[in-house]
């Protein structure tokens, strides 16, 4: 990628995240950079995402993840929690998570064993101390002995239900989950059981993107 790319890249970047109205620092934009090239690094060997032209990952992939940062915050209040990000892939949201909510101890979870590696390799690129990839089912993670979690995240996973369901052993009592959709998914939350309830469903806007999306939030009874 040309000097010149990059430069576009940096100045897509700063727009979308004035638009979205989030205050970065300059070593934050310079880890979601290297984030990006790190996934296009990878992506010649390993399929991490099919979204492959830089403009496209900074649109689709960065900005989309980065929309969900201010009401994750507003949600959590700042507080020192412990959030896991459910079928992972390449780190999206939860890549991006861990590096603009330093306060925030993020672990991905995929079945994939390359990309646990992915996550791991670039926690420890960038660095990212409060970050971890995990390779196994979510289904295996239980919330014991100060291991749950108390936000449970996914982008574009499965199901409400499902998600809900495979994920539920690891989530703290009293936690939340955020899932990330495209349109309201309204026939999902029909189908969600009577024990999980849905307490909003907040709109997004993603800059650069003409398609909607919106965030989950649900708990358990």
């Amino acid at each position: 990628m040309s000097g010149q790319d990059q430069e576009g890249l940096r100045e897509g970047l700063m727009a979308g995240v004035r638009e979205l109205g989030l205050a970065l620092t300059p070593v934050q934009i310079g880890q979601l950079l290297a984030y990006l090239a790190l996934i296009a690094q990878w992506n010649r060997v390993f399929n991490l995402t099919a979204v492959r032209d830089p403009q496209e990952m900074l649109t689709h992939h960065l900005l989309d993840s980065l929309a969900v940062i201010a009401p994750l915050q507003r949600q959590t209040g700042g507080a020192a929690l412990r959030l896991l990000d459910v079928g992972s892939g390449g780190g999206l949201p939860g890549v991006v998570i861990a590096i603009t909510c330093p306060q925030l101890t993020v672990h991905c979870v995929d079945t994939v064993a390359k990309k646990a590696t992915f996550i791991q390799q670039v926690a420890a690129t960038l660095p990212l101390p409060n970050l971890r990839g995990i390779h196994a089912r979510v289904e295996s993670l239980k919330a014991e002995e100060g291991a749950g979690y108390d936000v449970i995240c996914s982008r574009a996973f499965a199901s409400l239900a499902d998600f809900t369901a495979w994920s539920r052993a690891a989530l703290n009592p009293g936690g939340v989950w955020m899932a990330m959709k495209g349109r309201h998914p309204a026939d999902e939350m029909a189908a969600l059981p009577a024990d999980v309830s849905v307490f909003h469903v907040e709109p997004l806007t993603v800059p650069g993107l003409g398609a909607e999306r919106c965030i989950v939030w649900m708990r358990g009874a």
